[in-house]
């Protein structure tokens, strides 16, 4: 199969895009076409616009906000631009804890007690990570409603302890876009659709979805998503946000419902490095019901903002594919004028060639995650509090439920997965050597030979406009597959707009090159400054 009929797709594999969904806007509900700022119930500018965890984190300690207030303040506007106004559509559930969670962060400042800059600090995550509270993990399918787990997913338990006040769930594409070979990012039958909130008819992008929108819309500080091949940069980069993909085994994934064993791994979602940085340090963690995490000791940090350098680009080599990506004139520019600016702050840069070589594993790459989906799935389902079991109930429930679960798109992807044998099948041996060991030698070469510090390019095209007929259509510019077959590391950082529309610029490396990547793409963000708030505009046109 050709690179470029595989892409249009839209699946995990050889696109690199698929771990991302749509409905249209009601204009009704949006009295401007374009608007710098968005306002809450009262009319006024929303008070806590482009707030960070640490400015949040001296008010808080000021006594000019408690967390409860900043809790409530938060809902109010879920409550009006996201299900009212612009219907950004991007929580799926409130948590109906989240003002007795900030009370009792609250009461704990006033005593003395201090569990670090997450205390007190709202989050969102998103709805396929387990919660042992009142509510569900879905994963975005009405086949999962009713599902509330009995206990918090690892992660979730590293970011309670560390005083995070979790308010709610965002909306996903189903099954983290592993539905359909023509699915569209940011759409569940649970949650409907997801929009962009630079441009209210174009893509959320990545499965991820909610979570991105949530954090550039300011619904909340920083969220959490999860990533196999592109679901939190891809959505970061057309929210102009900045996301981490971890390494693979630096954050646990038990109580997530899974896709890929050797790709899975959730990330943080924020504005700035800087926070992305604090909330990826709460959820490290070793743990021994997730074996990868094994790997980690040793490696993993509880305080990443230790590796904020204003000057880290200084003296870097950093790699970037020889051949241009794309052909547009405006994406050529944006990469210039990046490189340009990465040059002028004292990096060295080393044109490649891999990028060609990773394309070739991306059938490999589709093959592995169909069997690992079936496997991981089935292993969830039969231990949660599903009312289904397996994947193969799954199915049924959706061809018997086809007018609400399926109306736009089917679900030729679960059930190739469910054909599928099981992890000692040769077929899939082959393929996780070829895509897995394939891609990090391929990268490890590269970086070895050229003595790298990191490898560089645009994350993604400017979004796509939202289209449940055809699916997604996400152009020829992308850098989500290298990092994700290969478990490596990857963070993407705002870079400009193209079209109005937000892009993102990734940098990604060996695993467990965290500190590095966060120093070098904290010092790009902070000599570009190329976050800008969304506009919420109507439409293209």
């Amino acid at each position: 199969m050709k690179r470029r009929s595989f892409l249009t797709t839209a699946t995990l594999g050889s696109a690199g895009l698929s771990t991302f969904l749509i409905s249209g806007c009601n204009p009704n509900s949006i009295k401007n076409d374009e608007v710098t700022e968005a306002v809450g119930n009262s009319g006024t500018v929303f008070e806590l616009n482009e707030e960070t965890i640490s400015s949040l984190r001296e008010k808080l300690s000021s006594g000019k906000y408690s967390s409860e207030e900043l809790v409530r303040m938060y809902l109010d506007r879920i409550e009006s631009i996201d299900k009212n106004g612009y219907e950004l559509n991007s929580v799926i559930e409130i948590n109906p804890d989240a003002i007795a969670l900030a009370k009792t962060m609250d009461l704990e400042m006033k005593s003395g007690k201090s569990r670090g800059p997450m205390h007190g600090i709202p989050i969102l995550i998103k709805d396929n990570i387990d919660t042992g509270d009142k509510m569900q993990t879905t994963a975005g399918s009405l086949a999962l409603v009713g599902n509330i787990a009995s206990n918090d997913a690892f992660v979730i338990k590293k970011i309670r302890e560390a005083g995070a006040v979790l308010i709610g769930k965002t909306n996903l594409s189903e099954w983290a876009n592993f539905r359909s070979t023509s699915s569209c990012s940011g759409w569940s039958s649970r949650g409907g659709q997801t929009k962009n909130p630079y441009i209210l008819d174009h893509n959320p992008c990545g499965s991820s979805a909610g979570s991105g929108v949530a954090v550039a819309a300011n619904l909340c500080v920083v969220a959490i998503g999860t990533e196999t091949d592109g679901s939190v940069v891809c959505p970061a980069s057309v929210s102009g946000i900045v996301g981490i993909k971890p390494t693979v085994g630096l954050v646990s994934r038990t109580g997530i419902i899974p896709i890929s064993s050797t790709q899975d791994t959730a990330g943080p979602m924020a504005r700035t490095v800087a926070d992305a940085a604090i909330l990826l340090g709460a959820m490290t963690g070793i743990d021994d019901q997730d074996l990868v995490t094994m790997e980690s000791k040793g490696k993993a940090h509880s305080d990443y903002t230790a590796f904020l350098d204003h000057d880290a680009l200084n003296g870097k080599r950093i790699g970037v594919e020889r051949k241009p990506q794309g052909k547009n004139q405006f994406m050529h520019a944006l990469q210039k004028k990046t490189i340009d600016l990465l040059k002028s702050k004292g990096a060295t840069i080393i044109e490649i060639d891999y990028l060609d070589e990773i394309s070739k594993l991306g059938e490999d790459e589709f093959e592995v995650m169909q069997f690992e989906f079936k496997a991981g799935l089935n292993s969830y389902l039969s231990s949660s509090n599903a009312k289904l079991k397996n994947l193969k109930e799954v199915i049924d429930f959706n061809n018997a439920n086809e007018d609400k679960a399926m109306p736009y798109f089917k679900q030729e992807t679960l059930i190739s997965s469910n054909e599928k044998g099981s992890l000692t099948d040769k077929k899939y041996v082959e393929a996780l050597k070829k895509c897995h060991l394939g891609s990090k030698e391929i990268i490890d070469k590269v970086i070895t030979v050229n003595k790298l510090d990191a490898i560089c390019g645009l994350t993604m095209g400017p979004a796509c406009s939202i289209d449940m007929i055809y699916g997604d259509r996400w152009g020829d510019v992308f850098l989500t597959m290298p990092a994700a077959v290969s478990g490596y590391p990857h963070i993407t950082v705002p870079c400009g707009v193209v079209y109005d529309l937000p892009v993102g610029f990734s940098f990604f490396g060996i695993a467990y090159s965290e500190p590095k990547l966060i120093s070098i793409a904290y010092a790009y963000e902070q000599a570009s400054r190329k976050r800008t708030k969304p506009s919420f505009k109507k439409s293209f046109l």
